[in-house]
């Protein structure tokens, strides 16, 4: 039997039991096992970590973990690079672009409406999530800890927040700073809108839009057509709270 000791920091508490949040605590274990092993055993999963430390020294998930050893575990530093140091951290795609579990539809929409580029289907399975996050070098947003777990994720994020406004603010703020390009995509099916001459789309608009206003925007996807109409600045104000709290450019 093999004991150590271990603590996680910072937000990486919300993964672990009220009785082990903020301290250090003893762990047993059988047999031979990486640190991540490890680490994901206690509920944490991989993407979340940024800096592993055993024994005074940063070590990549692969480490083997022995006897004795003291693990400390941290989330990505908002105000520290410890880029010369950790072993475990990937650089981040570029561009920044994610792919959403089914229960963030409405997260997913206002990411777009940030102009981010933020795929969603709600008939996704949790395979087809994981290999779109490997394959496009997206990172994966769920409320799922057990699919950010899997191997194959590179980058991703448990979303904390419930409500979709707040969760926006708390993407915004994990990610950032991060360039935003309001109203560029569309809310429905992610592609980027352009602008079109209003005679080009006035079949498709109601009589009174058609009077109301003369700035129009398509989809290059689904061909919806947008305008300034009475939604935008309910849109905008969700748009600029978020910004505000995260701290987005």
């Amino acid at each position: 039997m093999k004991r150590i000791t271990v603590r996680v920091y910072g937000p990486l508490n919300d993964f672990v039991p009220p009785e082990r949040r903020h301290v250090a605590w003893a762990h047993a274990f059988e047999g031979a096992a990486s640190v991540k092993d490890v680490i994901e055993g206690l509920g944490v999963p991989h993407p979340e970590v940024d800096l592993i430390v055993v024994n005074g020294a940063s070590v990549g998930f692969e480490h083997a973990v022995q006897d004795a050893d003291r693990i400390a575990v941290f989330p990505r530093f908002q105000t520290l690079d410890v880029a010369a140091v950790t072993r475990v951290r990937q650089a981040p795609p570029d561009p920044i672009r994610f792919v959403l579990d089914v229960h963030l539809g409405k997260l997913a929409r206002h990411l777009r409406l940030a102009g981010l580029d933020a795929v969603y289907r709600r008939d996704a399975t949790d395979d087809e999530l994981a290999d779109i996050a490997r394959r496009e070098g997206r990172i994966l947003l769920t409320r799922d800890r057990e699919l950010l777990k899997r191997r194959i994720v590179v980058h991703g994020h448990f979303v904390r927040e419930t409500a979709s406004y707040r969760q926006l603010e708390e993407v915004l703020a994990r990610f950032g700073p991060v360039a935003l390009a309001p109203f560029s995509r569309c809310l429905r099916c992610n592609a980027l809108l352009r602008e079109v001459p209003k005679a080009a789309v006035a079949a498709q608009l109601g009589e009174r839009t058609r009077l109301a206003f003369e700035q129009f925007y398509a989809c290059s996807g689904c061909e919806r057509v947008y305008w300034k109409g009475s939604h935008w600045t309910g849109l905008t104000r969700i748009l600029d709270q978020a910004v505000r709290q995260a701290g987005s450019p």
